[in-house]
């Protein structure tokens, strides 16, 4: 089925500094004392003030106006997509879909995407030489003569049928099934020994992909990895495609 394609760039995560807040200065003269009292009353006044929060400090335009860190974009968009945040914003733009279709086979969204970003990384006109097409790099034998294989509803549908097909015959492992979906389902039964080096190679990244993604994580450095390796230009064209910032 589909060829292993490796994941995204790493975020730069970045954190603000503290701020430091007020500052102090001594003009070095002397008040009367009458003035001092004066001055404290008034000042003492100021405090108990109903419009004055004592100690609330207001923000700088500067901080305010601020671009939100790294992982504040990366949280906001996993909350949006309902995909883990370690994958690709191409990835990512697929996420309420990737959900919907995994609920259609009871799949786990994680596990779908975690196909999605090695197929494709969310190119929907991606095809492979040996003939896989589509978001989720499906051979053209598990078309019917009607299906439009690059449509992204029917490709997934295809794709992630076999996908289940997988799992189940996997027993629930995750990774038998990823080593199912790359090398044909009747690898699932045989030594590892025998797989082909592609599929070898699918499980090396999928596998720990999906579960940093299980895992809850904010990164994943398999799919860094993979992404230096195999997914840099592969990405772009889905970026590209998609009209991404």
């Amino acid at each position: 089925m589909p060829r292993p394609r490796v994941e995204h760039e790493s975020e730069s995560w970045t954190t603000a500094s503290p701020q430091e807040k007020g500052s102090g200065c001594s003009s070095g003269l002397l008040i009367p004392p009458l003035a001092v009292l004066l001055v404290s009353g008034l000042l003492a006044l100021f405090a108990y003030s109903p419009f004055v929060t004592v100690g609330a400090s207001p923000i700088s335009p500067a901080i305010a106006d601020a671009p939100a860190p790294a992982s504040t974009i990366l949280n906001s968009g996993y909350a949006q997509s309902g995909l883990s945040p370690i994958f690709t914003p191409e990835v990512q733009y697929w996420g309420s879909r990737v959900v919907a279709w995994s609920a259609e086979f009871g799949l786990d969204p994680n596990l779908a995407a975690t196909v999605m970003q090695i197929e494709s990384c969310g190119f929907a006109r991606a095809t492979s030489r040996s003939g896989a097409m589509g978001l989720f790099q499906v051979m053209p034998f598990h078309f019917s003569t009607t299906d439009s294989p690059y449509d992204p509803d029917t490709n997934a549908r295809r794709g992630l049928a076999y996908l289940a097909q997988s799992l189940q015959r996997a027993g629930g492992d995750a990774r038998l099934a990823l080593a199912g979906y790359n090398g044909g389902i009747g690898v699932i039964g045989r030594g590892e020994w025998t797989w082909s080096a592609q599929t070898n190679r699918y499980v090396y990244y999928g596998a720990p992909v999906y579960a940093d993604a299980s895992a809850g994580l904010a990164s994943s450095p398999t799919l860094n990895e993979w992404y230096l390796s195999y997914g840099v230009s592969l990405c772009k064209q889905a970026h590209d495609s998609l009209g991404l910032p």
